[in-house]
């Protein structure tokens, strides 16, 4: 195991094993026996792009040459910020067979958050496309590399400009050595409720134990046709069972570049796709442009819905509407996720965000003392189990706040359970916004805020919208005159912030209200701005 990476202790990994969730596999392995079970089968479809199993295998074989004489080696950190496209997972299994380790980022990150992951991660390498939706990432790889001794290597998808184009890598297959199913096959983000995300370690035992069972519970098989929508390096397009668990079982992956229906609906319609995933808001649209479509999306079976809590009067619109099932997950890129079951009544998959994957989930609900409430009560969901992490990598302070001494992971997450256990998600406790299932901390943002000269202080909460759960709002308390909200946005674009971070509505106040003990109430100014967009609404 990498240092500073905590693993499961000895006896719950041999139960693991035992029980047969960790069987031994490891992802380059996974790719090589579907090459030999699938060859000449498409498994990756990327615009006019079609690679079979056996492409993607030789490619991966290739691409983890040419790393290797780059002097990418075992354990290495590399960042990859690619979009939906093919070398994403080209470059994934080649660093999966080489031994090195991706930490993903996704497109929408800035220089902000790329700086930290190849700091914190002393990363050696950074893969990035050219260009991807207006933004050339070029510019952001030459800022972030003069500043990050470490950054030896950048790859570019595209064209390089003054760095090494992807394509050049490409060398002829060596001998390499195995990566053990136990080690660390990547890492992957926190939702960040304090500050910058936290990288989570994932092993290839407890990945592949995830994608496989959530295949089995999904019903994939080599004829499934999985659509990719939403940005694939995210936890639940890939692995959910994504398209991680849609290769796994020897299927067939479609590569969306954007999940609009105007991009997404010919592609289901032209690859005959029969399962997808996209958060609430997306599903909104989707809903809305399905009637006057004039795509053939007859062959969509399964709608998954996830990344933040989807309301159960547009849940019962998925049916009628799209004509296929409606499956809701809740889910963390730490471990447990949770799924309504395709054969569950309507109830149940209306109003509940599922139930966990395997027998050995474990689950407590407890009060603000870490007592257990009683059954039916919300309550803090706490959880371990055999894809769930024991801690992020390099956070020992941390670790002790986030994990219980007996191990269970505290999500932060405020649910009820039914009596069938099915997991009802309630809200949370963690100082963080669900801006559509793009995670905003609120920390981060109040301390770039801070740095302006005409913020005295602010305090970021989330507002409620209709269309994204939540969205953004920022009260400042400013220094004289209070400054103009473009101008605050342009101050925290030039930082470096990711562009979904950017709060979507500032309110400028003297005070901020305090709660008994003196702190600022969140929970007050939540309130308020709830309260002026209902008056406004009112009005309107």
């Amino acid at each position: 195991m990498l240092l500073g990476c905590p693993s499961w202790p000895e006896e719950f990994a041999a139960c693991y094993r035992q029980a047969g969730y960790w069987r031994g596999e490891t992802f380059g392995a996974m790719l090589r026996e579907r090459a030999i079970t699938h060859g000449n089968e498409i498994a990756i479809v990327c615009g006019e792009r079609r690679w079979s199993y056996h492409e993607l295998d030789a490619r991966a074989d290739s691409l983890a040459a040419g790393l290797l004489h780059c002097g990418v080696k075992p354990m290495d950190r590399v960042v990859v910020q690619l979009p939906n496209t093919a070398e994403f997972f080209a470059v994934c299994f080649a660093l999966f067979r080489l031994g090195a380790l991706p930490v993903f980022a996704l497109p929408a990150h800035r220089s902000l958050e790329i700086s930290y992951f190849c700091e914190f991660a002393e990363a050696v390498a950074y893969i990035i496309p050219d260009r991807f939706a207006g933004f050339d990432y070029r510019n952001l790889a030459e800022q972030i590399q003069a500043k990050t001794p470490s950054l030896r290597h950048v790859s570019v998808v595209g064209d390089p400009g003054a760095f090494t184009a992807l394509d050049a890598l490409y060398a002829d297959p060596v001998d390499l050595p195995k990566p053990h199913p136990s080690d660390v096959a990547f890492f992957q983000l926190s939702g960040g409720s304090t500050g910058v995300p936290k990288l989570i370690p994932r092993t290839h035992d407890d990945y592949i134990y995830s994608l496989r069972a959530s295949a089995e519970i999904c019903g994939l098989d080599a004829q499934s046709v999985y659509l990719c929508a939403l940005p694939a390096a995210h936890n639940f397009p890939l692995s959910s069972p994504g398209t991680l668990g849609t290769l796994y079982a020897g299927g067939r992956v479609v590569l969306a570049p954007y999940p609009s229906p105007d991009v997404a609906f010919p592609l289901i319609e032209r690859e005959q796709v029969t399962m997808t995933a996209l958060a609430p808001p997306l599903a909104m649209i989707w809903l809305e442009a399905a009637p006057s479509s004039r795509y053939d999306l007859s062959s969509l079976r399964v709608l998954q819905v996830g990344g933040a809590k989807f309301s159960a009067e547009a849940a019962q619109r998925v049916g009628p509407i799209l004509g296929c099932k409606l499956q809701q997950v809740y889910g963390m890129a730490e471990g447990l996720v949770n799924y309504t079951r395709l054969d569950d009544p309507d109830e149940i998959v209306l109003h509940t965000q599922g139930r966990p994957i395997s027998p050995d989930d474990e689950i407590r609900v407890v009060d603000d003392a870490g007592c257990a409430v009683e059954p039916g009560q919300t309550g803090q969901l706490l959880t371990r189990g055999p894809y769930t992490i024991r801690g992020y990598y390099k956070a020992e302070e941390h670790n002790a706040q986030a994990f219980t001494a007996d191990g269970f992971y505290c999500t932060g997450d405020l649910v009820r359970l039914t009596p069938e256990g099915y997991v009802i998600v309630e809200g949370r406790i963690k100082d963080q916004i669900n801006r559509g299932g793009d995670k905003v901390a609120a920390e981060e943002v109040e301390n770039l805020l801070l740095a302006h000269p005409a913020v005295h202080d602010v305090a970021v909460v989330s507002m409620p919208d209709q269309f994204l759960g939540e969205r953004t709002c920022a009260f400042v308390i400013s220094r004289g005159t209070p400054p103009k909200a473009a101008e605050l946005n342009a101050f925290l674009r030039e930082r470096g912030l990711a562009i979904y971070k950017i709060p979507d509505r500032f309110e400028f106040i003297d005070a901020f209200p305090q709660t008994g003990v003196g702190k600022v109430s969140k929970q007050a100014l939540r309130e308020t701005i709830a309260q002026r967009l209902q008056s406004t609404a009112n009005v309107s």
